[in-house]
């Protein structure tokens, strides 16, 4: 896993329609980079829904969100019509990004060794480093305890 204070891989992918999202494009910001198995299963989409739900909290913070995952682009778009995700879903198929941040290997499902992404997310601060490690995450509640610790960050550095 990556650790509070280490510099955060910069990538860049495509989201659901298409265009190019680099981290450095949000320089100067807090980005949540959340990494989820795969769209539009149940645990998936309850963890999305609950950033979009609590998107204009994230962006009193100053914060942007971005989910990625090894989905195809179509299926992003499609996730983000079917719940009305107004953040951007990064498309990273072969799991580059995912295993620069530590969130890509090995998985058993039902009997069955398969190669995919962790559920697991990071909070990059504005200088570029890692302020919040995540691993494994429940889907359920992690929105809110990602902003719960945004906002004591913020108190204790202003």
């Amino acid at each position: 896993m990556l650790n509070v204070g280490d510099e955060a891989p910069d990538f860049e992918l495509q989201n659901q329609d298409g265009e190019k999202v680099s981290l450095s494009d949000f320089e100067n910001e807090y980005v949540v980079v959340y990494f989820y198995p795969r769209a539009n299963t149940p645990g998936c989409t309850t963890e999305a829904c609950e950033f979009r739900d609590a998107s204009n909290e994230f962006e009193a913070h100053d914060a942007t969100v971005l989910g990625i995952s090894d989905d195809p682009i179509s299926d992003l778009e499609e996730f983000a019509d079917d719940h009305d995700l107004s953040f951007p879903l990064l498309s990273d198929e072969d799991g580059t990004v995912a295993s620069a941040y530590d969130s890509y290997g090995e998985k058993n499902m039902f009997g069955n060794t398969f190669d995919g992404v962790f559920r697991n997310s990071y909070v990059v601060a504005p200088d570029g480093t890692i302020a919040f490690v995540y691993e494994g995450v429940s889907p359920e509640g992690h929105a809110e305890e990602i902003l719960s610790d945004l906002k004591a960050h913020r108190e204790s550095s202003d």
